[in-house]
């Protein structure tokens, strides 16, 4: 076994994992992925308010419009190419290995994954935030954090229960946090200029143009995240390039719109924070529509959560399956085939978390995601000139200078994001240095890993890799 895992972990050998037996289980079809990538990237328009009150309405709407041009399409399109032309478990984890090998798919799985400790304790935590408004009896005492834990509970049994339980309930929940922005896209026309003297609770944002940016940024990143599920998507070749392609422009309008309408409406740019949808809404439908964006707030948070477990729990078994972890995370529902025990072991693990009170820590979230989402970048670039034969039913356009050009303006947004985070503090240090040490703790944990099993863990014999059907 020693030698055949040794074997596994060569660069000649890398044959990212699948899913046995995909044609026995129910598979993703598009609207349930485009569902599903529109909470693991947005989750409706909450989040987004100090764009405007950074950069005002008319730059803060052009930002919003601009960064999926630059940030999002380059991404959704590199997505589209390597999704369509090797749909693995684990998705952006299996490219890099496949591209590069093994040390850098570890340092892909890694980032993604100490990513999410900064990503993932805040939606249960949302998800109360918005509750309490409604009811204050949840802020007393622990009550709130076992309100957030029943979320996390609540999402890793439906995960357990399958991807397209998962992903249909995305869909409903995408229809349900819509409906009251499509209310104040619908009321704010009849409120033209009527809102300009408008009494609002004061903020206390200090974001400029800048920052709204970095935001902007924040709230368009994540579109990798659908592809670590892609053994489990119908046609993954055909649904992959439409799905981004119609999320991108689905999560665009969703920003877009309602601030679009609330900007006739004279409300002064300065009035918006995160967190102000709420009260903003209730000047243009009273009561009622309140209490809608605040129920919509709860299921954003929800929504976002969910999906991202879905995803980030396909890393552990896509892994398992390489023979980069022990084999116990590779185990499935025999009936829903979803990883029960990846998916476990990270809720707990979010679940720890819950009590810190994580701050949102934009810049720490981007400088992880675009040293990964680099890495994909570098990934596409390398297999264009490695394997330019590899079938690729979608293709970025432009051969391999368009495969190398189509990185760059995310990554100069990325280096961006950076010098920013140099004005950052965390723990008595720039947010860029505690960025480079979590970064450098990757390659640690790959040593300390190679140094426990050098020739890779054992994988359960119906686990190996399969060539997909």
């Amino acid at each position: 076994m020693a030698t055949a895992s040794a074997q596994r972990l060569q660069p000649d050998h890398l044959q990212p994992a699948v899913v046995p037996n995909r044609k026995k289980f129910v598979r993703l079809t598009l609207w349930p992925l485009v569902a599903a990538t529109f909470f693991m990237v947005s989750g409706g328009t909450y989040g987004t308010e100090e764009i405007v009150h950074g950069a005002g309405y008319w730059r803060g709407i052009l930002i919003l419009l601009i960064t999926p041009l630059l940030w999002s399409l380059p991404t959704a399109f590199m997505i589209g190419e390597l999704s369509s032309a090797l749909p693995f478990e684990g998705g952006y984890y299996a490219w890099v290995r496949r591209a590069m090998g093994n040390f850098w798919g570890f340092q892909e799985a890694w980032l993604s994954l100490i990513a999410s400790i900064f990503d993932m304790a805040i939606y249960p935590t949302l998800f109360v935030a918005y509750l309490t408004r409604m009811f204050p009896w949840f802020q007393e005492g622990n009550r709130g954090w076992w309100v957030a834990l029943a979320v996390v509970v609540a999402c890793a049994v439906l995960n357990i229960a399958g991807v397209k339980v998962v992903s249909l309930t995305s869909l409903w929940l995408f229809f349900a946090l819509s409906a009251p922005f499509i209310g104040i896209v619908l009321l704010a026309p009849f409120k033209l200029g009527a809102l300009a003297n408008a009494v609002t609770r004061p903020t206390t944002s200090n974001v400029d143009i800048l920052g709204g940016l970095l935001i902007c940024m924040w709230n368009y990143m994540g579109w990798d995240n659908a592809s670590t599920i892609a053994t489990e998507v119908e046609r993954p070749q055909r649904t992959y390039p439409r799905a981004m392609l119609v999320a991108v422009t689905i999560v665009a309008i969703t920003y877009v719109l309602p601030f679009a309408a609330m900007w006739m409406t004279g409300l002064k740019a300065t009035a918006w924070e995160t967190g102000s949808w709420a009260d903003i809404a209730a000047l243009v439908g009273g009561p009622l529509l309140r209490i809608a964006i605040i129920l919509g707030g709860m299921i954003s948070a929800f929504g976002m959560f969910n999906a991202l477990v879905m995803s980030y729990s396909r890393l552990p078994l896509a892994m398992a399956q390489d023979g980069m972890l022990p084999a116990v995370f590779a185990k499935l529902q025999k009936k829903s085939r979803a990883p029960w025990v990846a998916i476990i072991a990270l809720a707990i693990g979010w679940a720890m978390c819950l009590g810190l009170g994580f701050a949102r820590l934009v810049t720490i979230d981007i400088l992880l995601y675009g040293a990964s989402l680099s890495l994909e970048f570098l990934a596409l670039a390398v297999l264009r000139f490695r394997e330019p034969d590899l079938k690729r039913p979608f293709r970025v356009p432009g051969g391999k200078l368009g495969a190398i050009a189509i990185g760059i303006p995310p990554v100069l947004l990325l280096v961006f994001s950076v010098i920013r985070s140099e004005h950052e503090s965390i723990l008595g240090m720039s947010s860029f240095a505690f960025g480079v040490i979590l970064i450098a703790a990757g390659v640690l944990a790959y040593g300390l890993n190679r140094a426990l099993k050098p020739g890779g863990w054992s994988v359960a014999e119906s686990k190996k890799p399969q060539p997909a059907a």
